[in-house]
C-alpha cells in the first residue's frame, strides 16, 4: 500500500515544478535571478554573433523597388525593399526600409517582390508574404514568416547596415555557419 502523504507531497512538488517550467521562470537562487525573471535575452545582435555588413545608403533606394544582397553570409540571399510607407522594423528617414531573407520558409525557394500588390510572392507554391508586416505569411504551402534581416541606420552617413535576423533562415539549424 503506499503513503498518502507520499503520494500527496509527491504531487505538490511536481505540480510546483511544472508551473514553474510552464511560466518560464527560475525559482532557485543559485541563478542569481529574480524569482520570476523571464528567461529572455535581451543581447544586441552584435553581441549574438552576427556580422555588421553595409548594404546601401538609403538616397540610393527607389520606392516599391527591391535589391538583392547576402547575409549573414554568401549562401543566405536577402531582400532589401523600400516600401513607401513606414512599416515595423523599418529603418531609415521615413521608416521605410526593411529586408527579409529571400529564401521562402517552405522549401527555400527565391520569393520576388511585387511592387503592385506590396507582396513577396514564391514562384514555386504561390506563398504569399507581406513585408508591410514583419514579414507575415498570408497564404500558400509556408506555414512561417519570412526570416527578418535586423537593419541598422546611421544617420550622418544613411548607410543602411545588416546586424542580425530574427527567426530561423531556411535549411539551417543555426543562422550562423
Amino acid at each position: 500500500m503506499v503513503d498518502k502523504s507520499s503520494r500527496r507531497g509527491f504531487l505538490r512538488t511536481t505540480a510546483a515544478g511544472g508551473m514553474a517550467a510552464l511560466t518560464g521562470t527560475r525559482s532557485d537562487a543559485a541563478s542569481g535571478k529574480q524569482p520570476n525573471a523571464p528567461l529572455v535575452s535581451n543581447e544586441s545582435p552584435i553581441s549574438r554573433g552576427y556580422p555588421i555588413f553595409p548594404i546601401a545608403q538609403a538616397s540610393e533606394l527607389n520606392t516599391s523597388a527591391s535589391a538583392v544582397f547576402h547575409y549573414p553570409d554568401k549562401d543566405s540571399p536577402c531582400l532589401l525593399i523600400k516600401t513607401g510607407d513606414a512599416v515595423p522594423g523599418g529603418v531609415g528617414p521615413g521608416r521605410d526600409i526593411v529586408a527579409y531573407s529571400a529564401m521562402c520558409t517552405h522549401m527555400g525557394c527565391l520569393v520576388a517582390y511585387d511592387a503592385d500588390t506590396r507582396t513577396l510572392k514564391c514562384p514555386c507554391h504561390f506563398s504569399v508574404f507581406d513585408p508591410d508586416q514583419c514579414g507575415q505569411m498570408v497564404c500558400g504551402q509556408a506555414t512561417e514568416n519570412l526570416p527578418q534581416i535586423e537593419l541598422r541606420f546611421d544617420d550622418s552617413s544613411g548607410r543602411i547596415s545588416a546586424v542580425g535576423i530574427r527567426g530561423s533562415l531556411y535549411g539551417r539549424v543555426s543562422n550562423l555557419l
